[in-house]
């Protein structure tokens, strides 16, 4: 299984960016799961920014985000995304797509990542 994101870069603040993740090696549409972003910027931890369910397709956002990203899957390209406005300085951290059986804050219930995509927000 590999998850492969990009679309990421840098802005100012007030910009958008849209992050694209492409997922291959498995059937993406046949079994409920969780697909999600995170983020970790450097010396913090990794945190849950955004996940959508396939069982219910209802988008969940972290409080920061909430209002300013979006979410959202295309499964006949098995893709996920997510959608960034009015960045702000504090967004700044590399974003990271993930694949687990279903949607937790915590990282360690995703069996899946991909290598990560750098935003930076001046």
């Amino acid at each position: 299984v590999q998850l492969v994101e990009s679309g990421g870069g840098s802005v100012q603040a007030g910009g958008s960016l849209r992050l694209t993740c492409v997922v291959s090696g498995y059937t993406y549409y046949i079994r409920d799961h969780c697909t999600a972003w995170f983020r970790q910027a450097p010396g913090k931890e990794r945190e849950l920014v955004a996940s959508i369910y396939t069982g219910h397709n209802k988008p969940d956002y972290a409080d920061s985000v909430k209002g300013r990203f979006t979410i959202s899957r295309d499964n006949t390209k098995s893709t996920l995304y997510l959608q960034m406005h009015s960045l702000k300085p504090e967004d700044t951290a590399m974003y990271f797509c993930a694949s687990g059986p279903y949607c937790e804050l915590r990282p360690t219930t995703y069996n899946y990542w991909g290598q990560g995509t750098q935003v930076t927000v001046s």
